[in-house]
């Protein structure tokens, strides 16, 4: 069974942009649900639709791909799963370690959706002695110690890390001498790596702090359309009705 550490996806070498390569998994996750319905055919504005994405956008990443789908047919559903799959390395197994075996990283050690995706946790590892050898999602938690020596034994080239920011960088670093290539980061801090070494952030922190700031805009918007006009649901004129003359188009209260 092919491992990680001898093989890498084509799309580098394929010359696709880094901004369609974000996307190809916005499509496999449509494609997935399309082909799990026994759907044969899509058109691309009915997956640019499921996918979040707009149709010409759509197209011009799958022509980066070589596939253009058939006119008033569309594009076979089943063949664009394989495509795209094989284009993100995930016809092959990706062996995976899961470092900091928290609350968070106990939840991904128990996502299930990992091995339906070309991903296996090889290992899960966790600073506290305490936490050496207790069975999380059918695997017993390993020692940091061991982290060097797990990577060799499984080949691993992509680490998780979930511990607190502190121990974040460390591990990290420690994770790069072992050999991994890649790593996804849920500690909330930034990591500094090497050349050569690709890292993908995730903090839930930040996402909540724009939502937070969206939400605040959204509502200055609406406060400031109530100053506009007076009331929430009335125009400016209509709230001062009340206040005209007998004339009905002169203040009843004239400036000075």
């Amino acid at each position: 069974m092919a491992t990680g550490r001898t093989h890498r996806p084509a799309t580098r070498s394929r010359g696709i942009p880094e901004a369609t390569v974000a996307r190809l998994p916005l499509y496999l996750r449509a494609l997935t649900a399309l082909s799990e319905r026994s759907v044969p055919t899509v058109s691309s504005e009915e997956l640019a639709t499921a996918a979040g994405v707009n149709s010409a956008k759509l197209r011009k990443d799958f022509s980066y791909l070589g596939s253009y789908g058939t006119r008033g047919v569309g594009y076979d559903v089943e063949y664009l799963v394989y495509q795209i799959s094989r284009e993100l390395g995930l016809t092959q197994d990706w062996p995976v370690v899961i470092v900091g075996i928290g609350n968070l990283g106990a939840a991904l050690a128990n996502y299930g959706g990992f091995a339906s995706r070309g991903f296996r946790v090889a290992a899960l590892i966790d600073a506290d002695p305490a936490m050496a050898g207790k069975p999380v999602a059918g695997l017993p938690v390993r020692h940091t110690d061991e982290l060097e020596e797990i990577v060799t034994e499984n080949g691993v080239s992509i680490g998780v890390i979930a511990t607190p920011a502190g121990a974040a960088q460390q591990v990290c670093d420690r994770l790069v001498a072992a050999g991994i290539t890649s790593i996804l980061n849920f500690a909330p801090t930034v990591l500094s790596v090497p050349d050569g070494v690709d890292v993908r952030k995730v903090d839930l922190s930040i996402e909540l702090q724009i939502l937070a700031f969206h939400e605040q805009r959204k509502a200055g918007d609406e406060t400031a359309a109530v100053r506009r006009t007076g009331t929430a649901g009335r125009p400016a004129a209509a709230a001062r009705e009340g206040r005209k003359g007998p004339d009905g188009d002169v203040p009843a209260v004239m400036p000075a």
